[in-house]
Order: structure tokens, then C-alpha cells, then sequence
């Protein structure tokens, strides 16, 4: 997100900071933000460019294209004419990227395709107009449209074990273009929104889209939160599903439904905890590895291995290392991550 910036020479600490963001984590993969933290720099980057394709693309697009989008699509009757309307508007703000629909029998394939080669965050890109696009349509229709998979045209990122929260579990790459399947009946859902809904939902946005309809709220979420509150005891699916009064079945088939699944989100609720110690606290290795429930160190060893790719100990190295930097002026180029 910060790429159009940096690559035009702006100093992108100023806006980190106005959004309450410290400029450490940026050295770090594995690192964790709020995500009303992100979607204040989305905003703040917008307003300062006076771009809403945060300068990644040949053209820029002003801010107030958003809002026009979405006026453009909320009078029309079904999520079909939406996403047609949302296609023609695309087609003359943003050359670099087509988009189309196409959709046959049960199937609908929302494709994106890169019509000029983009230089400046071509990943985040993609990630951008697919994110803002499905947040769209969500709103419009007031339920969340659960992608059944997602092809992206790049080799697999560093942080793609988090598009399962962002957008579906089944998300392959290295495709040809992007395309996201969803159910075809689910074009022929109304539009629910009004001009008092688009105001109040013009209110923090383009980057309030990025508060809603994660996959991460709704079951996930609860599912995250019941496992965090019985720590370091780590409770079994059946377990759970008694705390949130639901058969292990259901929670099974919500989960999925959700594009996650139970040692999904125990895996992830487990490796930001584990980041987060390690990043601000000086606990033992042994005593955090207790406090999130594992039999015994060389289980926890394994398990950040797997998820970071380094040792626990190596990982809180370099991170002090990173923060010690930062905190002496260090020129090192940043790069960031949605």
C-alpha cells in the first residue's frame, strides 16, 4: 500500500505515524496491525496523493471516485446490473486493469486482467481491486458473498496463509488472470441500499471496506475468541462448539462455509500471540509456549518454525535489531503488506 508512495520519494513515516502505526513492523513479515489502524492509512494515503489507486497505476484515480462508484450501482435492481455498472464505471477510471463477469450454470467468475503491465505494487494491485470490489458487492446486497475460490495471477506471496481471512481458503496462484468463483444464483439477490445507507457508509470509507466482511468475524471470529479466553488450556472442536451451544457439526460446516477452518484459526490465533510476546515482552521461550497451550517447548519450536519460517529466538532477534534501527534513523527501504 505504501509503494506508490515510496516509489515517487515520499516520506511515508509522517503518515505511518498519523495512523498510529509503528514504523518497526514494516520490517517484519510476520508482523500484525489493527485493521482500523490499516484502513486509516488507506484513507490518509488517498487524501494525500489525491489518489484512490494509492499511485500504482498510470493514471491516477481522484479522490471521489469511490463514492461516484458506489452511487452509480445502488439503484440498481439486482447484484448482477450492479457488478455490470461497477465493470462500465472501472472501464474509463482505470485502464491498467480489466474486469469482467462471466457466469454459467451454478458458477459466477469474477475475472481481472492486467491490460498494461503494472510496475508499482502489482500484487497489492490486484489484492486492492478484488478486496474493494467484494466488499462492494457485499455491501450492496447486506450479506457477505463467500468466494468459493480465487486464482491469482502471481506466484504464491509471504503473506498468503492470510487470504484465508481476507478473501477464501481456496486461493491458488501463478494463474493467467485473476478469477473468483462464486455461486451463480447469488447475482440475483436485490439491492438493499438506499441514499441514507450510502451516506453513513461513505463515512470512514474507501478504506472502511477493509472492516467489513472479513472472514474473520461472524463464526471465525467467535471461534477466535472462545479459543483465546480458555488459554493455555487448548480446547478441542467439540469443545468449542459446546461453549457457542452448536453441534461440532455445525461449527464444522459454518467454519467452511466462512472459508476457514478449526486448526486454521487455532494456528493463527496462536502464531499472533506467540509474534506479539515475543515482540513486546521478555518472557522465557518455555513459559510462552505454556501460555499458549503446548506440551511443551519443542512442540512451540516447531510450530513457529512452520509458521515464520525461524526459530523463535532468531525471530525476537531480529526484531530488536529492526526496532533498534528504526530508532536510529536507519534508510533501509520498507515494504508493506495488506
Amino acid at each position: 500500500m505504501l509503494a506508490g508512495l515510496q516509489h515517487a520519494g515520499r516520506d511515508t513515516e509522517p503518515l505511518l505515524e498519523r495512523a498510529h502505526i509503528a514504523v518497526q513492523v514494516l520490517h517484519d513479515p510476520s508482523a500484525r496491525i489493527p485493521v482500523d489502524r490499516y484502513a486509516e492509512l488507506y484513507n490518509l494515503i488517498n487524501s494525500e496523493l489525491d489518489d484512490e489507486g494509492f499511485g500504482l497505476f498510470s493514471v491516477p484515480i481522484r479522490t471521489g471516485t469511490f463514492e461516484f462508484l458506489c452511487r452509480s450501482t445502488i439503484t440498481a435492481p439486482t447484484l448482477a446490473e450492479a457488478i455490470d455498472r461497477s465493470i462500465r464505471f472501472l472501464r474509463l477510471l482505470l485502464p491498467d486493469l480489466g474486469v469482467r463477469l462471466d457466469s454459467h450454470l451454478e458458477q459466477a467468475c469474477l475475472c481481472i486482467v492486467e491490460n498494461r503491465p503494472l510496475t508499482i505494487g502489482r500484487i497489492f494491485a490486484f489484492e486492492w481491486l478484488l478486496r474493494l470490489l467484494h466488499g462492494l458487492f457485499s455491501w450492496l446486497v447486506g450479506r457477505s458473498i463467500v468466494l468459493d475460490s480465487v486464482a491469482f495471477p502471481y506466484p504464491r506471496p509471504q503473506h498468503a496463509q492470510d487470504y484465508a481471512l481476507i478473501y477464501t481458503a481456496h486461493s491458488t496462484f501463478d494463474a493467467q488472470r485473476l478469477t473468483a468463483f462464486f455461486a451463480a444464483n447469488l447475482l440475483d439477490l436485490p439491492i438493499r441500499r438506499d441514499e441514507a445507507a450510502l451516506q453513513s457508509f461513505l463515512e470512514g470509507a474507501p478504506g472502511k471496506l477493509t472492516t467489513l466482511y472479513r472472514r474473520d468475524r461472524e463464526m471465525v471470529l467467535r471461534v477466535r475468541n472462545t479459543l483465546r479466553d480458555a488459554l493455555p488450556v487448548s480446547n478441542s472442536l467439540a469443545e468449542v462448539a459446546r461453549t457457542l451451544n452448536i453441534s461440532p457439526r455445525t461449527l464444522h460446516r459454518r467454519l467452511e462455509e466462512e472459508g476457514s477452518s478449526f486448526q486454521a484459526i487455532k494456528d493463527a490465533l496462536r502464531r499472533d500471540l506467540a509474534i506479539n510476546r515475543l515482540a513486546k515482552t521478555r518472557q522465557a521461550l518455555a513459559e510462552v509456549a505454556a501460555e499458549l497451550g503446548f506440551a511443551d517447548s519443542a512442540a512451540f519450536y516447531r510450530a513457529f518454525v512452520r509458521w515464520t519460517g525461524m526459530a523463535p529466538a532468531h525471530y525476537r532477534q531480529r526484531l530488536q535489531a529492526a526496532g533498534n534501527g528504526s530508532s536510529q534513523g536507519s534508510s533501509q527501504h520498507l515494504t508493506f503488506r495488506s
